[in-house]
């Protein structure tokens, strides 16, 4: 019988690895070569990415498991070469965790209508955050990728730095000078040290 999501994130035991050269390399262990894993490894110099993409917004591609997961396994499926998977997601689901509002804008990038102006401001965050519910599909679609991957090659996670995430928070998308978080850093300490503790305590969590 064909599987669906749901049987594949609700069986959560894994298909044996067949290949743990990146694995062994993390671990500090010998290895026959260099694991050989790349930057934005799904991303758009596939034709099959920008095609999936031009049909669906990129956090609703991050929030989809059954898309997050197609896209994650199409440079394995061009390259079976590659030692490693990355799995297809954003550092921004953790503000969006938090209650705040992400969105990409076309040619600009990341944008937060609604910055957090002044400390008064960390009041309004959906703190504590609930990461099984909140970011339920993050996790969906690592399980889901997982399966799909059969144990070709091991799947990589990963998390913005609290700092990173901050400033974001705070400038409202990227910066060449992240000026505004940078003043909260001299103009509220206290309430910095908060963010950055509030933030911390989410990506722990999540990861």
């Amino acid at each position: 019988a064909t599987k669906n999501m749901a049987d594949y994130t609700n069986d959560t035991s894994f298909p044996e690895m067949k290949n743990d050269l990146l694995l062994r390399a993390a671990r500090g262990q010998e290895v026959e070569r260099v694991p050989v894993w790349v930057m934005r490894q799904a991303g758009r110099y596939l034709p099959e990415f920008r095609a999936l993409r031009a049909e669906n917004e990129f956090f609703k591609v991050c929030q989809t498991p059954e898309l997050a997961c197609e896209i994650t396994l199409q440079p394995i499926n061009r390259y079976p070469e590659l030692d490693g998977s990355i799995i297809f997601s954003d550092i921004l689901v953790i503000p969006q965790a938090l209650g705040m509002k992400v969105e990409m804008i076309p040619g600009k990038g990341p944008s937060f209508p609604s910055p957090l102006v002044n400390p008064d401001d960390i009041g309004k965050l959906q703190y504590p955050v609930d990461i099984s519910s909140t970011l339920d599909y993050v996790l969906k679609a690592i399980t889901l990728t997982r399966q799909r991957l059969e144990g070709r090659v091991p799947l990589l996670g990963f998390c913005g730095a609290p700092w990173t995430l901050m400033a974001y928070m705070i400038d409202g998308g990227g910066s060449s000078t992240f000026s505004k978080s940078k003043a909260w850093l001299y103009r509220h300490p206290e309430s910095s040290f908060k963010l950055l503790d509030i933030i911390t305590e989410v990506c722990i969590n999540f990861l």
